[in-house]
């Protein structure tokens, strides 16, 4: 355990705190044909040969959308407070453009009812990647149109749902959504143009300011509006001008495009000439840098692994360590005088490190950052190679490990003044993990994916503790916890 803190030691956390796990709605519900649902760009991506391990889909999924009364009665089990869950945007609004399918929005409005029922709050986050088709036809998110589409989607959404769900994000990793879908190709829709990908995070970030101001028009004033951000914790190789230079170019590009709009109103001179190179920024019109900075809740932030970097060797032929999938295009536009470097120890079955510490000096970050605002971590946790053993339960020591280690992190900020107010495991389930198919299992709850039977792993079993406790269990101990 990288952690400083010994597992010994009893960590209680605030009352108030919420305990919740995250999950996105391509990744589990299936029924892609069902009710009126049109593709989405992770439809025809998946669907593309060669693009996902396997040619898996998320045809079918986990079958949320068929088994959501079931996965809710878990969460009760468990004893979760929050559950946090994306829109299907082709699901509400097919062509993302118009009225919306009744039936679509009748699927979240039993799904939160079921959740308010078991006592678990409803946390909506509007877009977790699934762009209806129609829209990247027509350009998709380097197109300004797409954002002011979203802010239509988001008022629909925030009429069908705002008397009852609390707590909203308008966007889940805006990162992810522009540099790996439209800069190296991993993600949908799977382009390869780094100005293209500079402008469709400019316009994400507007849609984000446009929807903001949507869902304000038409939900109480007790609503919560925030963002999920996956901002890198960038640590230089070491502390000469060359790796410092490095690492003010990739915080740029993952954290400052973001947050320097929506919490300060204005992109990080740093980008802006870093990138010049690339693009002028003139599709930046008068008033969007206001547009985009509306007040907002809260920051949510999502969490997995550091990233350390250099200056490039200019003779070195490496492959690109970023943790972000396999490329000969990069999703770090204007960058590629930087080299990625992967930290030694523990790594997860995705390659990346185990460092809880980034995750404490993340939340100071945004203590310093957003003063005043409340944080969330809105996304955190790990895949393992997890199996049933012969008795048929799923026990997955590293995983606790690694929520303790995380967890204790997030305790440790709170102690050092930070206002974290809540935590949510990625993931509930094990599910469609985009690219990786369904080869890598983040879920605290084991599928098999033949039967759709669940079963809760060790993992939640001592996350169940921790959640109805706010006390961290004894790490190794899970399966007596229960």
């Amino acid at each position: 355990m990288l952690d400083s803190e010994t597992p010994v030691t009893p960590v209680t956390f605030p009352p108030a705190f919420l305990w919740g796990a995250a999950t996105s709605a391509y990744q589990i519900e299936g029924a892609v044909r069902e009710d009126g649902r049109t593709p989405s760009i992770w439809d025809t991506f998946s669907h593309t040969p060669g693009k996902t391990a396997g040619g898996d889909t998320g045809d079918i999924a986990v079958d949320h959308y068929h088994r959501y009364r079931d996965d809710v009665a878990l969460m009760k089990e468990l004893g979760l407070g929050a559950y946090r869950f994306s829109i299907s945007w082709p699901r509400v609004q097919p062509t993302g453009r118009g009225p919306a399918v009744q039936r679509g929005l009748d699927f979240y409005r039993r799904l939160v009812d079921e959740l308010l029922a078991a006592g678990i709050k409803p946390a909506v986050t509007l877009y977790h990647w699934d762009l209806p088709q129609e829209l990247e036809d027509a350009g998709g998110w380097p197109e300004r149109d797409t954002a002011y589409r979203f802010a239509e989607y988001a008022q629909i959404v925030g009429e069908a749902l705002g008397d009852r769900v609390e707590q909203w994000i308008t966007l889940n990793e805006p990162w992810c959504a522009a540099f790996l879908g439209y800069a190296s190709g991993v993600h949908a829709p799977g382009r390869t143009d780094p100005a293209a990908a500079l402008r469709a995070a400019h316009h994400l970030n507007l849609a984000h300011g446009l929807g903001t101001v949507a869902l304000r028009s038409v939900m109480p004033t007790r609503n919560s509006v925030a963002i999920s951000l996956n901002t890198s914790v960038v640590r230089p190789l070491s502390q000469s001008p060359a790796d410092l230079a490095a690492a003010q170019k990739i915080d740029d590009l993952s954290g400052g495009i973001f947050h320097g709009p929506i919490l300060h109103g204005a992109y990080p001179r740093t980008l802006l000439e870093a990138t010049a190179s690339l693009t002028d920024w003139s599709y930046v019109q008068d008033g969007d840098l206001g547009q985009i900075r509306q007040p907002i809740d809260a920051v949510c932030l999502n969490y997995y692994t550091p990233t350390v970097v250099s200056a490039a060797d200019a003779d070195s032929r490496a492959p690109r360590a970023d943790g972000h999938g396999v490329s000969d295009h990069s999703p770090w536009p204007a960058a590629d005088d930087v080299a990625f470097h992967q930290p030694p120890g523990e790594r997860t079955e995705m390659g990346w490190s185990v460092d809880p510490t980034g995750l404490h000096e993340l939340i100071m970050r945004y203590h310093r950052e957003a003063p005043g605002l409340p944080l969330y971590i809105s996304e955190n946790g790990a895949a393992y190679d997890d199996k049933p053993g012969a008795d048929g339960t799923v026990h997955d020591p590293e995983r606790v490990a690694y929520l303790d280690g995380h967890l204790r992190a997030v305790r440790r900020a709170i102690a050092d003044g930070a206002d974290v107010r809540g935590y949510y495991l990625w993931s509930l389930l094990d599910n469609f993990e985009w690219a990786y198919g369904y080869e890598k299992r983040f879920g605290a709850v084991y599928v098999d994916y033949a039967s759709q039977q669940r079963t809760p792993k060790s993992s939640a079993l001592w996350y169940g503790r921790a959640a109805r406790t706010g006390t961290l269990p004894a790490v190794g101990a899970a399966e007596a916890q229960a």
